[in-house]
């Protein structure tokens, strides 16, 4: 399999294991890594996972991108149905209850870099390489790229990146906001863990109540954000965790979640 599904301590470790290719994204392993997602889901709401981190085999690459050897003399309605089916796919990773991070080591290109988009956080190591390089194709990114990287950057410096086709390193990642953090590391897992161990001790309904005010209100206008940021607080004010955050701090102890 070339996408590797390991769950233990609350973590999902999703990995890429493809590297004679650079861990391109075939529609074979876009399969397979919608079916790991599942796995992931069932796995969150089954309390055995907080936190997901993607990570590439090999030194090179994070992932390549698409295989552009599918795309040859493929229909419209074909690569209609794959675009379809590769934004499905990167939607339900973004769409995890759980916080999740791809660790970028060596290229995130095309594909590769719109898988990045989907996760909540991106870091990347010391020699990372990102862009969205379709347009030197005559082709454009077809997996959420248009969408996602302006969501994340700004307008302006996505129209620049996706545009000019350019490589951005992983200083300037950071500078633009595309990247949380650079690190100086060489094991993506272990970075992937320590990233996301900041984010296990919080109950998930307030985790996924603060993550949902946030990624949906900035989809819309301030005045309609702060209506769904008075709905999800109200929703997570009524939990059972609520009640027992509230309580441990009273209490002066540290709480103990239930997810409920």
């Amino acid at each position: 399999m070339a996408i590797e599904l390991n769950i233990a301590d609350q973590f999902a470790h999703l990995h890429l294991n493809r590297p004679k290719a650079l861990n391109a994204l075939s529609f074979e392993i876009l399969g397979q890594l919608d079916a790991a997602l599942g796995k992931i889901e069932d796995a969150i709401e089954a309390g055995q996972v907080r936190g997901v981190f993607v990570t590439g085999e090999g030194e090179k690459s994070f992932c390549a991108g698409a295989d552009i050897t599918e795309l040859m003399g493929r229909t419209l309605t074909q690569e209609h149905e794959g675009a379809r089916f590769g934004q499905s796919v990167f939607d339900r990773l973004a769409a995890l209850r759980v916080p999740s991070v791809a660790v970028i080591h060596g290229y995130a290109f095309g594909g590769g870099l719109e898988l990045a988009l989907a996760c909540t956080f991106r870091v990347a190591t010391a020699g990372a390489k990102m862009g969205l390089p379709e347009l030197k194709l005559g082709l454009i990114p077809g997996y959420g790229g248009t969408q996602r990287l302006p969501r994340v950057i700004g307008q302006d410096r996505a129209l620049d990146m996706i545009l000019s086709a350019r490589t951005v390193d992983a200083t300037e990642a950071e500078r633009i906001g595309l990247v949380t953090r650079v690190v100086d590391s060489k094991d993506p897992a272990a970075v992937g863990r320590e990233f996301l161990k900041p984010y296990l001790k919080h109950g998930l309904i307030a985790l996924d109540m603060a993550k949902q005010a946030i990624l949906r209100g900035m989809q819309t206008t301030l005045a309609e954000g702060l209506r769904i940021e008075r709905d999800c607080s109200t929703l997570a004010f009524r939990s059972g965790d609520a009640t027992e955050g509230m309580t441990a701090f009273l209490e002066k102890r540290p709480p103990v979640f239930k997810d409920q």
